[in-house]
């Protein structure tokens, strides 16, 4: 991505997606909140990872009955049980990695319900929080939302590394940066080796100088949002803010990234470029949201569900055990508290996969979903819901404390959760027009 193209991007693409409505007034005394979004890309198989069953109990010969094949021997041998964690009731698939390490800081939200079959449409469903119309994308991301309430101060208050975002009436400074990789982050950076000449550009500046003071543009909320976005964009490209990503630079800081997060530094479009990115854009001061594709792959229909899937997402949850690490190994502006008590991790995917193999042993696309949830206030040591023993159907939940209630409960949507972290920031009133009630036992 270019300089030119970089700052297009932000004027143009900011001013559209303003549309021209007024900017929503931020809320007044918010908690100071971070978040990093992890999406797992194709959707994930929750019996290897969130949400397993023993398959002692659930036999390949009983799934005519349960509806449940584990399909834990189609696995390789070493990776045929489950995975126990200190968090009592808290037991993971075999491909949960490194964060059942973490068990103590997570929140497991099983017994979602998704809505839809569809890629595009799950995943705008996780990201907004409403229903797409069609393919179409409805509402804003929720890391539009939180950057608008509490960005301002940053340079990036939302960045967005191959993840779709979307900006309907906020702000356009709450607009996600988007990028495709770290390097393409870096290049958006840096100052062009073939900016204009000091001739060139000052007439240009000269120009539009003049131009944001005619009549029409004043008239013109598109012409002034372009401006304005050039301007900041401008300011943005002369901080020098590429040199905190160049992960494969001979230092001592950037050799411990790459330790931590496993980071080749020939490949900084991989995931683990990304990871080390988005705690690096939050803790310095760069972003309030970073949102990043931790895994990608999933979409499994096949033989390769037994020899990829697992691995394929296991090495994003690594990513996110490495990410929760690095948070809580930093001091927050020196208040004695960490990071991650200030930084929201979540980890989702658009649906989970079939509990039956198919007649091709992969798994196809179904209605359940479950996330894991960490940091920022969020109780660790729970889970939260559950899907049914038969065919692994979202069951009710009770929004307040988290129990199950199959009589009155209410089946968990990505909207409950999003209401709630809005709420525990301090915004009461629904901006983000979700019209639920909040799942509150993310937080009590």
């Amino acid at each position: 991505m270019r300089r030119r193209r970089f700052m297009q991007m932000l004027g143009l693409g900011g001013a559209a997606a303003m549309g021209g409505l007024p900017m929503l007034a931020r809320a007044a005394e918010l908690e100071d909140r971070y978040f990093i979004f992890c999406y797992f890309e194709g959707g994930w198989d929750l019996l290897l990872g969130l949400d397993p069953r023993d398959p002692s109990v659930f036999r390949t010969d009983l799934r005519k009955t349960t509806r449940i094949d584990t399909g834990f021997d189609e696995l390789p041998s070493s990776r045929r049980e489950l995975i126990e964690t200190s968090v009592e009731g808290m037991v993971f698939g075999p491909y949960i990695g490194a964060l059942a390490n973490h068990a103590e800081d997570l929140c497991v939200v099983r017994g979602m319900s998704m809505e839809t079959l569809t890629h595009e449409v799950g995943r705008r469903r996780f990201l907004t929080g409403q229903p797409p119309a069609g393919l179409q994308a409805q509402g804003s991301s929720l890391a539009t939302v939180i950057a608008d309430q509490l960005g301002g101060g940053q340079p990036i208050p939302n960045l967005s590394v191959r993840v779709e975002s979307y900006n309907d009436g906020f702000g356009t400074t709450a607009s996600a940066i988007r990028v495709m990789s770290v390097a393409d982050l870096i290049r958006a950076l840096r100052v062009s080796p073939d900016a204009l000449a000091d001739e060139e550009q000052a007439l240009i500046d000269g120009f539009l100088s003049n131009l944001s003071d005619c009549d029409t543009t004043a008239r013109s909320p598109h012409m002034r949002t372009a401006l304005e976005s050039r301007a900041a964009a401008q300011d943005l490209v002369t901080l020098g803010l590429d040199s905190r990503f160049q992960f494969d630079a001979d230092t001592s800081e950037m050799e411990a990234l790459r330790d931590l997060y496993g980071i080749d530094p020939d490949e900084l479009g991989e995931a683990p470029a990304q990871a080390a990115a988005a705690v690096t854009a939050i803790t310095s001061g760069i972003s309030r949201c970073v949102s990043i594709e931790a895994a990608g792959g999933l979409d499994t229909h096949g033989p390769e569900w037994a020899g990829s899937h697992g691995g394929d997402m296991e090495s994003g949850f690594d990513l996110m055990a490495a990410i929760l690490e690095d948070l809580g190994s930093r001091e927050y502006e020196s208040t004695g508290e960490s990071w991650l008590s200030r930084t929201t991790v979540v980890g989702f995917s658009e649906f989970g996969r079939t509990p039956l193999l198919n007649s091709s042993l992969g798994r196809d696309h179904f209605l359940h979903n479950a996330c894991v949830l960490a940091g920022g206030g969020i109780r660790g040591s729970r889970v939260i819901g559950r899907s049914s023993d038969l065919g692994m159907a979202p069951v009710g939940t009770d929004l307040v404390t988290g129990e199950v209630d199959e009589s009155a409960g209410t089946i968990v949507r990505p909207e409950h959760l999003f209401r709630a972290i809005l709420q525990d920031m301090g915004l009461e009133e629904d901006i983000a027009g979700l019209e639920v009630e909040g799942l509150s036992a993310l937080y009590s």
